[in-house]
């Protein structure tokens, strides 16, 4: 059994989970996924209105009812192999907000996923239904505007979704099998990799990423800078492995101490996720120049 005052945090969490999910589901097409989902959110809701768990049973019923909101929302559009226009969604983490402590504290993880990230989703939506207005009624007077907010919340939005899988509580270490084998070829070593790495990283002028990518016409692996989330980068290339060092990401945690927030993101690296997205990547080959 939770403890009381545990669990009452717990509540607070799933209260502000579902507030989002209901959130969302307002603005999907579906209208048959659309009811089901409901039905489950007012199950829940009614649960939580209860206010206290003062046992084992009632607090498990509380988990089950939350799992299985969780996974009808993570399968309600799974039928759907593109994203309609405007209707990107905030993807959950793959662990708690404070799975990632000490590297990164929970404080950060829920202002970087809840309140940042989901402007970028926002952001992104609003500049896609825009563009779509505009094609649709032939005014293209601030065409210039809603490219920069797609180009920019966009590449926000993408980058983020990559980055919470790159991460891992149980991360760290070093990559092995074809990844290692191509960082080796690359780079020199895997310590040439980290270190050339870590000074991208730390040398963002302002705020920006590091990011590890493959590219299908060099058909190699590359390091390299964006100012924003898509300034000052190259097109024609596959991000891999990125460290966000935007003030949002560390600043919390560790002030100005961006070389220390960056030394730690190796102890959270995903590697496997990071294999998986290497394997995908370098099926696609153009030719090279």
């Amino acid at each position: 059994m939770i403890s009381p005052g545990t669990f009452d945090i717990y509540l607070q969490d799933v209260s502000q989970w579902v507030a989002s999910i209901e959130a969302d589901v307002q603005n999907r097409s579906n209208p048959d996924a659309k009811e089901s989902i409901y039905k489950e959110i007012e199950v829940l809701k009614q649960i939580l209105s209860e206010k206290s768990f003062p046992d084992e049973d009632q607090q498990l019923n509380v988990t089950e009812q939350v799992d299985r909101l969780g996974e009808m929302y993570a399968n309600l559009f799974s039928g759907n192999d593109y994203v309609p226009i405007g209707e990107h969604r905030l993807p959950p983490l793959p662990y708690e907000y404070d799975a990632l402590e000490p590297a990164i504290n929970e404080e950060i993880m829920k202002l970087h996923h809840q309140e940042h990230h989901q402007s970028y989703v926002d952001g992104l939506n609003k500049a896609e239904k825009k563009m779509q207005t505009a094609r649709e009624t032939d005014d293209f007077d601030l065409l210039k505007h809603w490219e920069k907010e797609a180009a920019f919340n966009g590449a926000g939005h993408y980058l983020h979704t990559m980055f919470w899988s790159n991460m891992s509580p149980d991360g760290g270490g070093e990559p092995t099998g074809k990844l290692r084998s191509y960082i080796d070829r690359d780079f020199g070593s895997f310590d040439a990799f980290k270190a050339h790495f870590s000074e991208a990283a730390k040398q963002v002028q302002g705020v920006g990423w590091a990011i590890l990518i493959w590219s299908p016409r060099s058909r190699r692996l590359e390091i390299l800078q964006a100012e924003f989330h898509h300034l000052l980068s190259q097109w024609d290339a596959i991000p891999l492995l990125g460290l966000d060092v935007w003030e949002h990401a560390y600043y919390l945690q560790y002030k100005n101490g961006r070389g220390e927030y960056v030394d730690n993101f190796w102890t959270i690296v995903n590697w496997p996720n990071v294999n998986e997205r290497f394997e995908q990547a370098r099926k696609l080959k153009w030719e090279p120049y």
